[in-house]
């Protein structure tokens, strides 16, 4: 019991009060988050629309969450996290409701442009607000704990999701956007702006370093990350659009697909808190190699299974590589940014998901057409492999890159706002 009491402190314990707060808005947000999980389903068997439309829906929404988070990052570092945050939670609120009120192909296509737009556009505010408030030494243990609660939300919602759609498929609409707005609420009355500046006397108003893209766009190292990082989410990615298909085409109905893919949740839920300590002192792009094998593994597998025990296999397979990219990846976003920049270079990372979530449903509805299902899966296997081939490379010059801006780094000061009295360092 006492080993267990010291293993909790270790995990939980010293972090700032600001993180819990955001974490807890991730945990409210996530519980909701009925509508993706759900969308292709929801787009092919209740709107009657083919296969390619409903990827073409899905990637309408990758499309606006490009937008979103090229945007997001900047009004991030210009305008402030917290407002960035707040505008984005309610206007994806206001977007749900109409995407579930859509009728006609056009506007459940518009309505996905436009929510995913706002949606995304909250994730690099997010993300840099979490570099701002939580120390280097602590951001492995908190980027696990936000993923844990970002999956615990994950799997009671798919599961509750296959019940509610039985019922009836606006209310997960309604729902998803109240949780939103419970988020939003929480950032407006207890989340203080984070942003920070070169100048203790600086000003809410001060603006990012001139030439903030043309550095980015020259950062061969760090675009090299977010390009595999985009390889990996094509395949990801997958378990959105074409899996919920595949099963169906199986006979598998919507309640069994939640069931199967709350496994991913679950697992997470039950061990990416002991992955740190598994990964902690070991090579970051042996991890990310790893990760991506297993990942791979997993999703070619799924051209194999037909009965919900097996499509539950691959997903427990592809889970594993997913806990052990995810805290690698978000300690390699906040070393490889620079401090003023770190909304901006959210934003370029969150673009690759973005992409991929564009690219991703298209693609895969494309290949299952015209090649077949199984190649389909095939294609994700090698992609895996290749995608870890690519980490062993390039994970020495990421190393050395991050290694220089910690030893270059400035010591910034969070700006004060009228609601910023509660300090980012207290710790619960």
């Amino acid at each position: 019991m006492r080993t267990m009491r010291s293993w909790f402190r270790d995990t939980t314990g010293g972090l700032p009060t600001t993180f819990w707060y955001l974490w807890s808005g991730t945990l409210i947000n996530r519980l909701g988050s009925f509508v993706l999980v759900f969308l292709a389903i929801y787009l092919t068997q209740e709107r009657g629309f083919s296969a390619s439309q409903a990827g073409l829906v899905i990637g309408l929404w990758g499309v606006g969450g490009a937008f979103g988070t090229t945007a997001g990052g900047t009004l991030a570092d210009r305008w402030g996290r917290r407002p960035t945050l707040l505008t984005a939670h309610v206007g994806a609120a206001a977007m749900m409701l109409g995407l579930g009120l859509a009728r006609d192909l056009w506007a459940v296509a518009l309505g996905a442009l436009l929510l995913g737009m706002f949606a995304e556009a909250a994730r690099p505010a997010f993300g840099a607000m979490m570099i701002d408030v939580v120390p280097a030494k602590d951001r492995l243990r908190a980027f696990s704990l936000n993923y844990w609660a970002i999956n615990l939300g994950f799997a009671c919602a798919a599961v509750l999701a296959g019940l509610a759609a039985q019922a009836d498929y606006l209310l997960l609409f309604v729902v998803d956007a109240g949780t939103m707005l419970i988020t939003a609420l929480i950032i407006f009355s207890r989340v203080p702006e984070t942003r920070q500046v070169r100048s203790v006397t600086a000003t809410a108003t001060t603006a990012a370093p001139r030439g903030a893209l043309r550095t980015i766009l020259t950062d061969r190292v760090y675009l090299g990350f977010v390009a595999l990082n985009l390889f990996a989410a094509l395949v990801f990615l997958q378990h959105i659009s074409m899996l919920p298909i595949a099963m169906g085409d199986d006979g598998l109905s919507p309640a069994t697909y939640g069931s199967v893919i709350a496994l991913n949740g679950i697992l997470i839920v039950v061990g990416q808190l002991f992955v740190p300590r598994l990964i902690r002192g070991r090579s970051r792009s042996h991890v990310l190699a790893l990760a991506s094998v297993v990942m791979g593994v997993g999703f070619g597998l799924t051209a194999f299974a037909g009965t919900a025990w097996f499509y539950g296999l691959t997903v427990l397979i592809w889970t594993v590589g997913e806990m052990l990219n995810s805290p690698s990846n978000s300690t390699l976003i906040a070393e490889l940014s620079p401090a003023e920049l770190r909304g901006r270079y959210q934003g370029v990372f969150s673009l690759s998901w973005q992409i991929a979530g564009a690219s991703a449903p298209i693609l895969g509805g494309l290949v299952r057409e015209h090649i077949g299902n199984d190649a389909l899966w095939y294609g994700c296997a090698v992609l895996g492999v290749m995608t870890a081939v690519a980490h062993l490379v390039s994970g020495p010059a990421r190393e050395r890159r991050a290694a220089a801006l910690r030893r270059s780094g400035e010591a910034l000061a969070p700006v004060s706002t009228s609601q910023g009295s509660q300090p980012a360092e207290a710790a619960v």
